[in-house]
């Protein structure tokens, strides 16, 4: 049988809208990638979301049938290899590709695609939880999300008036267990002396980190906000595409990278990129881009193939309504990912309309 890609679009509702300082979005398009080789399938999603330094979702649908093309033919171990940096101008397709060729070819091997990337991978992941906006997060939920065994709450903020978030973060403190941290996301919302404003006066709360505090981020201003406080900055959507596993990763001016494989082109330019940070002393998160189980079931693979055991951000697959598929259980905190050869993503029956 010769191999196929298969696309399968969808659109697919929130819970509720997704909101941070780079604006909001209420349900998710993108494309169930299928590449199919003899009786394998292999699975991946792309979902673009420009605002996070991905392609549009026009750009993807445009060169995704040209791949259908470049697959006939073409044996699913090569194809990457053959197709090499062409898609770094679309990260959020080259990563879906990867993710489906890979899931088929750690299937044939008959591994987990985490032991596919990593001999070393651990079979359980801490992760963090998403909250929402700061205005949105309730004492009595913080607590409820601990007890279930979450110890790190992730809460966007530079939404609201600076002072307004920082008289709500007190507040939130003096009512959450003191053992829960607040994983913080500002998405570039302020500037820099706004920032250094809030660095100080969050200095003197136990905060677990602060993501992309930084407007328009220089690493000597992001070097100057770290060295003041004693929780990690980290960078995320900064970076964009610029990061590679090169990358002189002491010259960024934080202590903490947020990588998105969806963003940094698939995952093993992302394991890359996550073994030269750790080894220059960095932390490291994994996090998805509210993709479908299609992706979160990779993401998850890869950060379990990474040598970081800080909780990662995995735990979006209850934003959406509606899934393609089952997505990895979390419990106490914790996903459990199976021992089955793949990803371990397998698409509900009617997840597949073709393209």
């Amino acid at each position: 049988m010769s191999e196929q890609l298969l696309i399968h679009p969808y659109d697919l509702p929130l819970r509720r809208p997704w909101e941070s300082a780079k604006g909001r979005f209420a349900r998710r398009y993108g494309f169930m990638i299928e590449v199919r080789s003899e009786s394998l399938r292999g699975f991946g999603d792309c979902a673009p979301l420009p605002e996070a330094g991905t392609e549009t979702l026009e750009q993807a649908e445009q060169q995704l049938p040209e791949l259908q093309e470049r697959l006939r033919g073409t044996k699913p171990e090569s194809l990457m290899e053959e197709i090499g940096s062409e898609l770094d101008a679309l990260p959020a397709t080259r990563f879906a590709l990867e993710c489906a060729l890979l899931d088929l070819i750690s299937k044939r091997a008959r591994v987990s695609l985490r032991r596919h990337l990593s001999a070393a991978a651990r079979d359980r992941l801490p992760v963090n939880i998403a909250a929402g906006p700061l205005a949105s997060v309730t004492a009595e939920a913080a607590r409820e999300y601990y007890d279930q065994g979450f110890h790190v709450l992730k809460i966007k903020v530079g939404i609201e008036d600076p002072a307004i978030e920082l008289e709500r973060l007190a507040e939130l403190f003096e009512l959450i267990p003191p053992d829960l941290g607040l994983r913080l996301d500002a998405n570039g919302a302020w500037s820099f002396d706004q920032a250094k404003s809030m660095v100080d006066a969050l200095a003197r709360l136990p905060i677990e980190s602060l993501e992309e505090p930084l407007r328009e981020p220089t690493s000597e201003q992001l070097a100057e906000l770290q060295s003041g406080i004693p929780f990690p900055l980290a960078r995320d959507e900064s970076l964009r595409r610029r990061l590679d596993a090169e990358t002189d990763m002491t010259s960024l001016g934080v202590r903490r990278l947020v990588l998105k494989p969806a963003v940094l082109g698939g995952l093993q330019r992302t394991l890359d990129v996550a073994r030269a940070a750790t080894d220059a002393g960095m932390e490291v998160v994994i996090t998805s881009l509210i993709e479908t189980a299609a992706g979160l079931w990779p993401t998850a693979q890869l950060a379990a193939a990474t040598r970081s055991s800080i909780p990662h951000g995995l735990s979006t697959s209850d934003w959406l309504a509606q899934d393609l598929g089952s997505a990895p259980v979390l419990k106490d905190g914790f996903i459990q990912l199976p021992l089955c050869a793949g990803s371990g993503f397998t698409p509900t029956p009617d997840a597949k309309t073709s393209l």
